[in-house]
């Protein structure tokens, strides 16, 4: 017997008082230091002789770990197995474990002798460790609709104690009710470590919004609750509805070219399917799409698709082709002389109600353009459009309108400054005619305007004259003539209060004579037109008068006989 035993037994004669208190628990930590608090960690008692730290052995009997002098430093090792280098004792007295582990799950016994009192203070201590991660394992490569099936196999390994597993849908628990739910869970432990791993199985019964659904386990346990990551499975399901879909932009035209596609709710769905093109069967394999390429009119009507397997299952569409035709007569350009008939006719054929618009020289019109006697302000660029869904067309005409010239109007009228007379001839016609007088005069001015010539000039009339004004195209010409009065003249001439008014019968010769000039003046012009016509001379604005001598003899002649 050592030193420390002859010493008890020197206590226990000298009727020393033993306290046992009642145990406490403390739980460890897996691998870690554990730390068995003597006296729940009460202070030490000032005569304090030793602190000794026994335990349980395997066989239930008493083994020594280690004793403590309150004197002394260093600590007696005293265990002989296992416990020899894991243990220690801490400043307040606590018994120190390293790597605990769960060979540490047993009774520890701290005895105190202090004065004439030994108090024992027993400790039960636990070791626990969290599982691993759990993890989903054997998972199902497809679920069938309505049918049970093995999803997988939840696994939380290596732990004390052993965790619980439960499985969620969507984060909703799952119950298991013996039908569409089983869950089957077990527990082996290592006989190596000690360590448990639970395992679930579980059998699921899937519907169709299954398919997205994310599924989990979650491993509880006294340290830790953990979740695995979520699981998303297939579900297989057959096909109970079909539909058909017309891939194109709407609205179709024609040209354009226009995909059908058959779309089953089935999972997987089927690779090939039957159209019905205008009542012909196609079967397509390995696609659920069948393309219609520069479709036409001709191709409006209902589309079907059906499976392959099951006839009696099919879905419809009606595909609409917008078209529209247009014709325009007439069409480029149309020459027309004035004041004849110009008929347009509009034809157009449509898918629907078509808007029609038309313009002249880009400018709107209010309704179609009729031509019943075309006029000079008729003429232009007509443009007529036609649109229905989407489609738009047009088509065109240039309306030319000719006409010889023909002289609306001749005027004559004093210049600003009272000492010239300033002739304006107008004159329709298209080409533009040229305009000519029977006078040379000065500061000429002429515009055309939608089929309108005016043409000024600028005359110092000497005597009493009549000027004629000639408008000429390719087309023929016009003459007008206008009685001008010499400036001279008429500044001698007095007022019209000096005027004898006794002789109603002079008036009347002089009425007389200027019916008879005029009339001799009408048929020179005439003769004169036929000279210059034969011989092509002319009289231009500007120009003097140049005829033959033969020619002007005849004149003279012609109009002295008048």
């Amino acid at each position: 017997m050592d030193s420390t035993g002859h010493f008890l037994l020197s206590l226990v004669t000298a009727a020393t008082v033993l306290q046992v208190c009642s145990t406490v628990t403390v739980i460890g930590l897996y691998g870690a230091t554990i730390e068995v608090p003597c006296n729940n960690g009460a202070a030490k008692p000032e005569d304090l002789i030793f602190t000794k730290w026994k335990y349980e052995m395997d066989d239930h009997t008493s083994g020594d770990l280690l004793v403590k002098q309150a004197h002394k430093e260093e600590a007696q090792i005293k265990a002989m197995d296992g416990y020899k280098d894991r243990v220690s004792i801490a400043a307040n007295s606590s018994l120190m474990i390293q790597g605990g582990s769960l060979v540490d799950q047993r009774t520890f016994t701290c005895m105190v002798v202090y004065g004439s009192n030994l108090d024992e203070h027993p400790v039960d201590v636990l070791v626990h460790k969290k599982p691993l991660p759990p993890q989903i394992k054997d998972k199902a490569k497809e679920l069938e609709n309505g049918k049970l099936t093995s999803l997988g196999v939840c696994m939380a390994a290596d732990a004390n104690p052993a965790a619980e597993i439960v499985w969620s849908k969507n984060g909703k628990l799952l119950v298991a009710d013996g039908k569409t739910i089983i869950i089957t869970p077990s527990v082996k432990v290592d006989p190596s470590t000690g360590l448990s791993t639970t395992t679930s199985g579980l059998q699921y019964t899937a519907v169709k919004s299954d398919m997205e659904a994310k599924f989990t386990c979650t491993a509880k346990h006294s340290l830790e609750t953990q979740m695995s990551a979520p699981e998303t499975f297939t579900i297989h399901y057959p096909t109970e509805k079909l539909s058909l879909q017309v891939l194109a932009k709407a609205p179709i035209r024609e040209g354009d070219n226009v995909t059908l596609k058959c779309k089953a709710d089935g999972n997987p769905p089927p690779t090939s399917f039957n159209f019905s093109i205008k009542g012909q069967k196609v079967t397509v394999k390995d696609s659920d799409t069948f393309t219609l390429t520069a479709v036409t009119r001709d191709n409006t009507g209902d589309y079907k698709c059906s499976l392959v397997d099951d006839g009696k299952m099919e879905a419809s569409e009606k595909i609409l082709v917008s078209y529209l035709d247009l014709s325009l007569n007439p069409t480029g350009k149309v020459v027309k002389m004035v004041r004849e008939t110009l008929v347009v006719k509009m034809e157009q054929n449509a898918s629907g109600d078509a808007k029609v618009s038309w313009t002249k020289d880009n400018r709107k019109l209010d309704k179609e353009p009729r031509f019943e006697h075309v006029s000079y302000a008729d003429a232009g660029f007509y443009v007529c459009e036609v649109s229905v869904a989407g489609i738009k067309r047009n088509q065109s005409f240039q309306l030319v309108v000719e006409g010889t010239p023909v002289i609306k109007k001749m005027t004559k009228q004093h210049s600003e400054d009272g000492r010239h007379k300033v002739l304006t001839c107008e004159a329709e016609g298209v080409p533009r005619p040229s305009v000519q007088w029977s006078v040379n005069g000065t500061n000429e001015e002429s515009s055309y305007i939608n089929g309108k010539a005016t043409h000024k000039i600028t005359v110092v009339p000497t005597g009493n004259l009549t000027i004629t004004c000639i408008a000429t195209n390719k087309l023929g010409d016009d003459f007008m003539a206008i009685n001008v009065s010499s400036l001279i003249k008429e500044e001698r001439m007095p007022g019209k209060g000096a005027q004898d008014d006794s002789s109603d019968q002079a008036q009347l010769i002089v009425f007389i004579v200027v019916g008879l000039l005029v009339t001799a003046a009408v048929v020179g012009l005439a003769y004169w037109l036929y000279i210059k016509k034969s011989r092509q001379g002319t009289w231009k604005t500007g120009e003097k008068e140049a005829g033959t001598s033969e020619e002007s003899k005849k004149l003279e002649e012609y109009n002295a006989k008048v």
